[in-house]
């Protein structure tokens, strides 16, 4: 029989919540969600109604890729020192202060622009905001990560995506109401000024401990071993090729090291765990449309039960990974998901039924906030503290990839099959992730286990 896992007390579990590092991941998760629909949506309104040509419009999407391939420069951000900076506020924070620049800058910009004749320079600013933005992604990801022990991950996981939820709202309906009351350009600059909550933020709190970069990078083997081989070389290559040893090629051996044989079967967990889910959420739309709900009801249904339920979601995944660690809840978040995406392929065999759309969205939210705060922490735990910020955000890209590429190919089944079967089909693509779990699950070397009492 194997030893049970200790558990806190669900009052010493909920105590997490009133933590300072969690605490701080709502308003960074509110800064990280403030700019994603400003260069989306958010644009797509301003562009349509200022009279821009739907075609062009359609263009803007490509934006969207920087947020899929942030890992390539993920490296810097974890490795390369800013002038200034990160002497003054440390690593991670120097980093976010400079990407929240980029961020407020860029809309500014926006603001100052008129649509039409200017799409070139529209295009150039949302490109700065979004690159600003998935930057910060990754800087926020490595401080949570520093900021705090792998069971309290989930917690601010949870808190995070309550912030994230936030921001988008903000960046969504309030930027449409200021627009509507105001002006479009009186609506980005009300965001640009929004993004100062993030920076206050970075402000108040300290930078996490970590060792310093140079520090580092001598106690890398392989860096040393390059430091000693190229005895003789020009002074500046060598800083070169061990710089780039350290940042880029030693993340990734390193977790091949960490988990031995286990890292490829990790890597597959990773890339599955959300496919069910991602594979399905291009037709979820669509659906709803095809079935005769009006826009109204969509938006309504969605904003209330979908936004509430994502959070309270959040909050339980984060409270029982406290509780009971993450072992157990990969499992039970991997068949949460996966269950819950038959409940589409009800509402398509039903149709227009109000009720039954309700249901569809809570319990689709309610299941897609348990697991991204669950996986969120189990991703976390897979992190050296040496590189974050590169680790994590292959990790998260990993996550979104296959699942992005399948869904691509939902409306040929749709159109093919229908989509009471197009459900039934991206819900069995679950199953690989479950067995997955299982296995993660029994291995106490890849997931954490609680302490019984919460760490001050």
């Amino acid at each position: 029989m194997p030893t049970p896992t200790p558990q806190r007390s669900w009052l010493a579990a909920l105590g997490i919540y009133c933590r300072a590092p969690v605490i701080t991941m709502l308003f960074l998760g509110f800064s990280a969600g403030l700019p994603f629909l400003l260069v989306f949506s958010t644009l797509s309104a301003w562009l349509r109604s200022d009279g821009v040509d739907v075609a062009a419009i359609g263009f803007f999407a490509w934006i969207g890729m920087l947020y899929s391939i942030k890992f390539f420069w993920a490296p810097i951000v974890d490795r390369l020192a800013l002038p200034l900076l990160t002497r003054t506020f440390g690593q991670r924070r120097g980093w976010m202060l400079l990407a929240q620049g980029m961020i407020a800058a860029g809309l500014i910009g926006l603001a100052g622009v008129d649509p039409i004749g200017n799409l070139g320079w529209v295009a150039a600013f949302a490109l700065l905001v979004a690159f600003g933005s998935a930057t910060q992604d990754i800087a926020i990801d490595a401080y949570r990560i520093e900021s705090a022990d792998d069971d309290v991950q989930a917690a601010m996981a949870s808190t995070y995506i309550i912030g994230y939820r936030g921001g988008l709202l903000a960046a969504g309906a309030g930027a449409l109401y200021v627009a509507s009351a105001v002006s479009w350009n009186a609506a980005y600059l009300t965001m640009a000024a929004l993004v100062g909550i993030g920076v206050l933020t970075v402000l108040i709190r300290p930078e996490p401990k970590r060792a310093s970069l140079t520090v580092q990078l001598i106690h890398e083997p392989k860096v040393r071993a390059f430091i000693r081989a190229s005895r003789g070389k020009p002074k500046t290559l060598r800083r070169l090729g061990a710089w780039v040893i350290g940042a880029i090629v030693c993340p990734f051996t390193d977790f091949f090291r960490r988990y031995g044989v286990k890292a490829m079967g990790i890597l597959v967990f990773i890339a599955v765990f959300r496919i069910s889910d991602l594979a399905m959420a291009s037709m979820a739309n669509p659906l709803y449309i095809d079935l005769g709900f009006s826009l109204a009801t969509i938006a309504n249904v969605t904003n209330i039960f979908g936004i509430a339920m994502s959070i309270t979601g959040g909050i339980l995944g984060g409270l029982m990974v406290a509780r009971y660690g993450i072992g157990p809840l990969l499992v039970f978040g991997a068949g949460l998901v996966m269950v819950t995406n038959l409940l589409f392929a009800v509402l398509a065999l039903i149709g227009n039924q109000v009720p039954m759309l309700v249901v569809t969205i809570i319990g689709d939210n309610l299941a897609n906030g348990l697991a991204s705060a669950v996986f969120i922490a189990f991703l976390s735990s897979l992190t050296s503290r040496a590189y974050t910020a590169t680790q994590y955000a292959l990790f998260s890209s990993l996550m979104t990839l296959p699942g992005k590429f399948l869904s691509g190919f939902g409306g040929i089944v749709v159109s093919a099959q229908g989509y009471a079967t197009f459900f039934v089909v991206a819900t069995l693509l679950g199953l690989p992730a479950i067995l997955l779990a299982i296995w993660i699950s029994r291995d106490k070397q890849l997931v954490p286990t609680p302490t019984n009492e919460a760490s001050n």
